[in-house]
């Protein structure tokens, strides 16, 4: 697979019920492709994959894939702490026609670097797709080490790693043992442009559901050696960059999208909607931005 350099990370949108809004999934991929997204991951983290049902996840892996309709590839979010249900839900997608899988590091459980080790190999091996392994140890409390992953890149499909770690000396210590044996994607929007200096690939993009298309520009101007250019737009766009995490994503980020009309509802328990004070701030950031 050719391993596009911008690929957002999907919300799951609801209705008033709080039901997954299917038809508003099929507007919001759309949205996405038409706003630079060169991927999508549908139910990872940003999807709130935590509260979504095992029949739900199938059909947004259904219906996104079917959206894209072969334009950009489709990662399915698959990753649990459970390693035999991530087996049991990677399979299914793979037969859903899924590009790849996404599997997020165990929360809660804090297994080892041999658990961790062991608990990818296992997921990669059962299926046939490419897989991408997300690191984000601020929420899972499990750091998979450098060592580790330079360990997992032997294995066959296991081909890029989402990187959160929020740590650029870790990032740095990963990108010189993998010497290019795994592609490396930021996984927080701020750091983009300094994890590409140092040799990462590209994004998996939370605000690109925003600002889609400068994070695109800017990524092709620093490719491209125009990186005065990169430089400016990454400061330009810093402070929503940081914004739309002023508190657990993706509650921003859905109060962004109903605050431009986009109309993709609430949060399921335990994630509550945005503060009074926090969407004024989003506001106020949009607002300055000429979003809305």
């Amino acid at each position: 697979m050719n391993m596009p350099r911008m690929i957002t990370a999907m919300i799951t949108p609801y209705d008033k019920k709080l039901e997954v809004n299917y038809h508003k999934v099929t507007e919001l991929v759309e949205h996405l492709i038409e706003n630079g997204s060169e991927g999508i991951v549908v139910c990872g983290t940003t999807g709130e994959s935590p509260v979504l049902t095992r029949e739900e996840k199938l059909q947004l892996y259904s219906i996104v894939k079917e959206t894209a309709n072969g334009r950009i590839p489709i990662f399915a979010g698959t990753g649990s702490n459970n390693t035999r249900q991530t087996v049991e839900l990677s399979r299914e997608a793979e037969k859903l026609g899924v590009n790849g899988i996404m599997l997020v590091t165990p929360y809660y459980n804090k297994p080892s670097q041999q658990g961790l080790y062991e608990h990818f190999k296992t997921v990669a091996e059962a299926v046939g797709l490419p897989v991408m392994l997300y690191n984000v140890p601020g929420r899972t409390s499990a750091n998979l080490q450098p060592a580790t992953v330079k360990h997992l890149s032997e294995v066959e499909n296991i081909i890029a790693i989402k990187e959160a770690c929020g740590d650029m000396d870790q990032v740095s210590e990963l990108i010189r043992l993998l010497q290019g044996s795994l592609i490396v994607y930021s996984g927080d929007d701020s750091i983009t442009l300094p994890m590409m200096a140092i040799g990462a690939h590209g994004i998996v993009s939370v605000a690109s559901h925003i600002i889609g298309r400068q994070i695109k520009s800017m990524i092709e101007s620093f490719i491209n050696g125009d990186t005065s250019k990169a430089a400016k737009i990454h400061s330009d766009l810093f402070p929503i960059f940081k914004g739309l995490f002023i508190t657990s994503n993706p509650v921003p980020l859905k109060a962004a999208l109903n605050l431009m009309g986009m109309e993709v509802g609430g949060l399921r328990l335990p994630l509550v909607p945005a503060t009074k004070d926090e969407q004024e701030k989003i506001k106020y950031l949009l607002t300055s931005y000429g979003i809305i």
